[in-house]
Parts: structure tokens; C-alpha cells; sequence
């Protein structure tokens, strides 16, 4: 898996790309603010995943999250903030922008452990196989991929236009993409999504963006 570190302390950047080496074999990258990870994030593959500290200089970490999130090729990219404030207030702040993950210095290799397996665990336990989705849908694999992409893709977009919709509109997005979850067996999904009230936009985009995740996972083992 490819990490990008971004912390523009290199003691702390030093020790979280070590606590990560000893969650499992990950190729680890650095940047020293998130002006330079944006560069590298216009001008390289895409890391897996993103650790990045919330108070940098030139270019903050909810800056860099902002970014990320109204950049369609980037949008759904995990990103877990670091920081030393734990106040309720910069959470949510976090959270209503779509951050995936937040932890608090000083870093706990538990801690760091539990992003991964949060956010790359494998399908639910309730989810169907590929295989047994394809044979009930009476498709071929190739079909199945591009249901799994298609589904993908507007997941990625409610996600994008969540900030701008009244509650009514989402209501009826998120029930569409419950049936579309549904049809391809996600029944982790459609029991995410339907614990996440549409006026709750935090929640929401959690649920969005865990469900942005599983659709990928599933898609990659067809």
C-alpha cells in the first residue's frame, strides 16, 4: 500500500512514517507541508492513503483536504488528519469536509493501526461475492465491472455535491444509490447508508465515503 506522510515537523513525520512501517509492508512517502504534497498529488500516481497534519505553513491540512475533496480524480482519496488539538470543534470541522480519519498527537501505534483496518477492511461479512452477484444477475464479469465503476462514480459525485443539496434532494439520492448498493449485493453498504439521517451531512459523507471504498474493493475482485 502507498502512504503519503505530510507533517512539516520532521521528528513527528519521522515517527508516524515509522509507527505506519510497523502497521505492514507500505511503501511510505513524505512531504514536508501540503503545498508540496499537492504538487506531488498533480504530478504523481495517487497514494492509497493520506496522513496529514492539520497546522502547516503555505498550505494547511484542511486546505489540502478541501482541495482534495472538489477534485474529482482525488475526491474519494482516504485522508486521515493528525493533530495535537482534540477539541470537539476542529473534529467536526474535519469531518464536515470529509476527512476519513482523525488522531491525536501524541501518536499511538493503536491508533495509527486503526486507520487501516477501518478504512481497508475487508467487505462485510453480509456482502455478496462477485461471482455469486454476477450469476444471480445473469451478467458476465466484465458487466459486473462496469456496474461496480458506475456505482462507484455516483457515490464519488453525492459525496461532491452533498455541501449544495437540501435534505429532500438527498434524501432521494441516497434511496437510489441504496437500491443500486442492493442490486450488487453491498448489503454493508445500504445498512451504512441507512444509519446516516440526510440531514446529517456528516455522517452522510462518512457513510459516502466508506461506501465509495467498499464499492472499489468489491469492483477489484471481480
Amino acid at each position: 500500500m502507498k502512504v503519503l506522510v505530510i507533517d512539516d515537523d520532521v521528528v513527528a513525520r519521522m515517527m508516524l512514517m515509522h509507527l505506519i512501517d510497523s502497521c505492514g509492508m507500505h511503501q511510505i512517502m513524505e512531504a514536508e507541508d501540503g503545498a508540496e504534497a499537492w504538487r506531488r498529488l498533480q504530478d504523481e500516481p495517487a497514494p492509497d492513503i493520506v496522513f496529514c497534519d492539520l497546522r502547516m505553513p503555505h498550505l494547511s491540512g484542511l486546505e489540502l483536504l478541501a482541495r482534495l475533496r472538489a477534485q474529482p480524480a482525488l475526491a474519494a482519496l482516504p485522508f486521515v488528519l493528525v493533530s495535537a488539538a482534540a477539541d470537539g470543534a476542529t473534529r467536526d470541522e474535519a469531518a464536515a469536509l470529509g476527512a476519513d480519519g482523525y488522531i491525536v498527537k501524541p501518536f499511538r501505534q493503536d491508533d495509527v493501526q486503526a486507520q487501516f483496518e477501518r478504512l481497508f477492511a475487508a467487505p462485510g461479512v453480509d456482502d455478496e461475492a462477485p461471482v455469486d452477484v454476477a450469476r444471480r444477475l445473469g451478467i458476465d464479469a466484465a458487466r459486473l465491472r462496469l456496474y461496480f465503476d458506475g456505482l462507484g462514480r455516483q457515490l464519488e459525485a453525492a459525496g461532491l455535491e452533498l455541501a449544495a443539496a437540501d435534505a429532500d434532494t438527498m434524501t432521494a439520492r441516497l434511496g437510489r444509490l441504496r437500491e443500486g448498493c442492493a442490486m450488487l449485493g453491498l448489503h454493508s453498504v445500504v445498512a451504512q447508508l441507512d444509519a446516516a439521517p440526510a440531514a446529517d451531512r456528516n455522517r452522510v459523507a462518512a457513510a459516502l465515503g466508506a461506501a465509495v471504498r467498499t464499492v472499489a474493493r468489491q469492483a477489484a475482485r471481480v
